[in-house]
C-alpha cells in the first residue's frame, strides 16, 4: 500500500470502524471516533512503514479489488482489517486475500492468525468460518 493509498484508506477505515463499534452498542459514536483515531495513531505511527504492520492492496489483473491489514509478531498474526471493494464482492477475492496472508504467515513461521468480527457482519463471519477460523470468545449485549 502506498502512502497515498494509506491516507485514503485511513480516512474511511477510521470512520467505518467507529460506526461499527457504535452500532454494536459498545460505545457512543463520538467515543468510537476518538478510539479509532487513537488506535490508528498507536498501531500505525509510520503509516504503512510501521513495524510489524503489513498493509497491502489486492489486485485482479489491473483492477484494485481490496486490501488487508495484517500485524505479525514472531509466532502470531492478527488481521486488523480486510476489505473487498463493494463492486468486487462475491467473486472470491476476500478468500484469496486471506489465503495469501496465510501463505505469508506460514513462510514466516507464524502458528496462528486471529481477527475480530462484529456480530452483525454475518457475511464476514460465514467466510471466516468457512476458512477454518474458530470462535474463541463471544460477547453479548441486550439493549434496554
Amino acid at each position: 500500500m502506498t502512502d497515498a493509498q494509506f491516507t485514503t484508506y485511513r480516512e474511511t477505515a477510521e470512520q467505518e470502524y467507529a460506526q461499527q463499534a457504535a452500532d454494536s452498542g459498545a460505545m457512543s459514536l463520538p467515543e468510537a471516533l476518538k478510539k479509532a483515531t487513537d488506535d490508528f495513531a498507536r498501531l500505525l505511527p509510520d503509516g504503512p512503514a510501521s513495524p510489524e504492520q503489513f498493509l497491502w492492496r489486492a489486485y485482479a489483473d489491473d483492477a484494485d479489488v481490496g486490501m488487508i491489514w495484517l500485524h505479525i509478531t514472531s509466532r502470531t498474526a492478527y488481521i486488523f482489517d480486510i476489505v473487498v471493494d463493494e463492486s468486487h464482492r462475491r467473486h472470491g477475492y476476500g478468500r484469496a486475500i486471506m489465503r495469501a496472508a496465510e501463505e505469508l504467515c506460514r513462510d514466516r513461521g507464524v502458528e496462528s492468525i486471529g481477527l475480530n468480527v462484529f456480530g452483525r457482519n454475518a457475511g464476514a463471519r460465514a467466510l471466516y468460518e468457512q476458512e477454518g477460523y474458530e470462535i474463541t470468545s463471544v460477547q453479548m449485549r441486550k439493549r434496554l
